[in-house]
């Protein structure tokens, strides 16, 4: 069965990274491109700072650095427990692929797609009775994981699997951000 579900996400994979082309590849490599997000990211600096004041905008950004550390540990730490080859490196199927990039490393799960929901969903849960629009930061890990398809360099399920562990992570962060670090942030208003 395990092996039915490595196909299928096999021929998933080369059939959305074989829809790409030339005359698009400059703008997904740039949305791959964590440091291309820096104005998203400083937008959201902006309206927490803005939402909570200094002082408790400051823990709460300090948190936000916490969380994307934490995701990126526990993503190395998973890719290094399972050893899944990327797609670019897989020798199966690597020429059946359109590859931009050559990271090395390991595939499963995706770093870009479990942070980038993490820090994306956790963002919208603090944010959410401010701003009405800020659901539309959740368009962020979409295009952001879809680039990592589109680039050859993860598997669907890879994706996937980092989408749900970024949104149960959120929640489950923001819960305890709630309950613990709130409280003792009244102070700092």
């Amino acid at each position: 069965m395990l092996d039915n579900i490595i196909q299928i996400d096999q021929k998933i994979l080369i059939f959305l990274n074989n829809l790409g082309s030339e005359q698009w590849d400059p703008f997904w490599l740039l949305i791959t491109n964590q440091l291309s997000w820096s104005p998203l990211f400083i937008l959201i600096l902006y309206l927490t700072i803005k939402s909570y004041g200094w002082k408790r905008g400051g823990c709460i950004i300090l948190s936000m650095i916490l969380l994307v550390a934490f995701s990126d540990q526990f993503t190395n730490l998973i890719k290094n427990t399972t050893q899944r080859l990327r797609p670019n490196n897989n020798e199966e199927i690597k020429y059946l692929l359109r590859t931009l990039i050559n990271p090395q490393g390991y595939s499963f799960m995706s770093g870009h797609a479990t942070t980038s929901t993490f820090f994306s969903v956790y963002v919208v849960l603090l944010l959410k009775d401010k701003y009405k629009y800020i659901y539309l930061l959740l368009l962020f890990p979409l295009i952001f994981a879809y680039s990592r398809l589109y680039l050859g360099v993860h598997f669907p399920i890879d994706i996937l699997v980092g989408f749900a562990i970024g949104i149960t992570f959120a929640n489950f962060y923001f819960i305890i951000f709630k309950r613990i670090i709130t409280n003792k942030l009244s102070f700092l208003k």
